[in-house]
């Protein structure tokens, strides 16, 4: 995904660049459209360069060629985004870039060649494919000595791409930005409140009535592209082997948000295991209706091991509710075992813990009452654009080499 826009730190111009932009609706695309606003509402200059196809927006340069598919690469993008640099003069031209983005990649040439320091931030996890696309890219291009300043996501993110990129390209950690507010429980606001804790309202899930056989059910939600490499039929395995553990006398329905390629995959294994009588495919919800749904949850779940960061994750969180996700993944920087939800290694793992947090209604409440009256400390805007203030300042302080690239 690819953008290009200008910030005003005290007076730097800032360019970014991105193969994919809105009308997409993408999480990088989204992030990014985010970044740009946050960033002007800060009183910075911003201008966005993007490969995506649409509509006219202020600031935006759409740099577009008829390409199978209407892929968001331009052949010619190194020359368009260099004379565009050339003519600009961004002080700092920050590039985003998911696994393969080609088109991010031609505008950090393009600074390059342009003389002018680059960001480079990454919004997935480098698989080992993807490591060893980026070790051939090195040898043929030696982009480690370009003088460019990395961020990613996350910890477990940044660990393959410190591994690829060497000393050379240092690697800092600047999370994606949430409006943490608009997720905040409409009982505590992080006030101290904890759910159903007002007259009137349903009882925090953990209850006595709770643990009673036919009680209130427990609500497992998930959110999500269903694309083939999020796995998301592993997340079915997962909710029918949490299920096969759970008592008896426990309801439960899970509710899986999204949609992608692999729905009919889904809709095939929920018939054949008959599941579909508790877990349902609503498809794509929009912002208000995934907060309206995340008020219903009692579990949040995050199964996939290669999650950079895991937006959907903490806005669950930031909602109040008890997430379980991989050890492994992004998430585990903002949800701590025990504290803000349970952690996972292998499937196995992840089963079990949902699985306890529907029958131990005791540690559903305590970790629920810590998300609801705690506000997550990742995701603040005012950290971000710190986080990225302060790799600018590392991109300008030494002035990158002029070869060509």
């Amino acid at each position: 995904m690819e953008a290009h826009a200008q910030i005003s730190v005290g007076g730097v111009r800032i360019f970014h660049v991105s193969d994919c932009y809105l009308p997409r609706l993408g999480g990088i695309e989204v992030q990014v459209a985010d970044l740009v606003r946050m960033q002007r509402e800060a009183g910075h200059e911003v201008s966005v360069a993007t490969a995506t196809r649409g509509e006219p927006l202020p600031g935006v340069r759409r740099i577009v060629a008829r390409m199978p598919f209407d892929l968001p690469v331009h052949p010619f993008g190194v020359g368009h985004l260099t004379r565009w640099i050339t003519s600009g003069r961004p002080e700092v031209v920050h590039v985003h870039t998911g696994a393969v983005s080609p088109f991010a990649w031609m505008g950090v040439r393009a600074a390059f060649r342009a003389g002018v320091p680059c960001v480079v931030t990454v919004h997935s996890m480098w698989d080992p494919v993807t490591r060893l696309l980026y070790r051939l890219l090195r040898l043929a291009f030696g982009w480690q000595r370009w003088r460019l300043v990395a961020t990613t996501v996350s910890n477990a993110a940044a660990a393959p791409i410190r591994a690829v990129a060497g000393p050379e390209v240092p690697v800092r950690v600047v999370s994606n930005g949430l409006d943490l507010s608009g997720w905040a429980p409409a009982s505590g606001a992080w006030d101290g409140g904890a759910q159903g804790g007002q007259e009137g309202e349903a009882p925090l899930p953990g209850a006595p009535d709770d643990r009673a056989p036919g009680g209130r059910e427990v609500h497992i939600v998930a959110v999500g592209r269903l694309a083939p490499r999020k796995q998301p039929v592993r997340l079915l395995k997962l909710l029918q082997a949490a299920r096969a553990r759970v008592p008896g006398g426990i309801p439960m329905r899970a509710t899986i948000v999204g949609d992608g390629p692999a729905r009919g995959q889904m809709e095939r294994f929920l018939a054949r295991h008959g599941m579909s009588g508790w877990v349902s495919l609503p498809g794509r919800y929009t912002r208000e209706q995934i907060a309206k749904l995340l008020g219903s949850a009692d579990v949040f779940v995050a199964p996939a091991p290669r999650e950079s960061f895991g937006i959907a994750a903490l806005e669950a969180r930031a909602a109040g509710v008890p997430v379980v996700a991989r050890a492994q993944s992004g998430v585990a920087d903002f949800v701590k075992d025990g504290t803000e939800g349970l952690l996972g290694r292998t499937l196995g793992e992840l089963a079990r813990a949902v699985a306890r947090l529907c029958a131990d209604t005791g540690l559903r409440a305590s970790i629920a009452a810590h998300n609801r009256s705690t506000p997550p400390a990742a995701g603040s805007w005012p950290a971000v654009l710190a986080g990225f203030d302060a790799a600018y300042e590392k991109a300008r302080g030494e002035p990158p080499h002029h070869d060509q690239a």
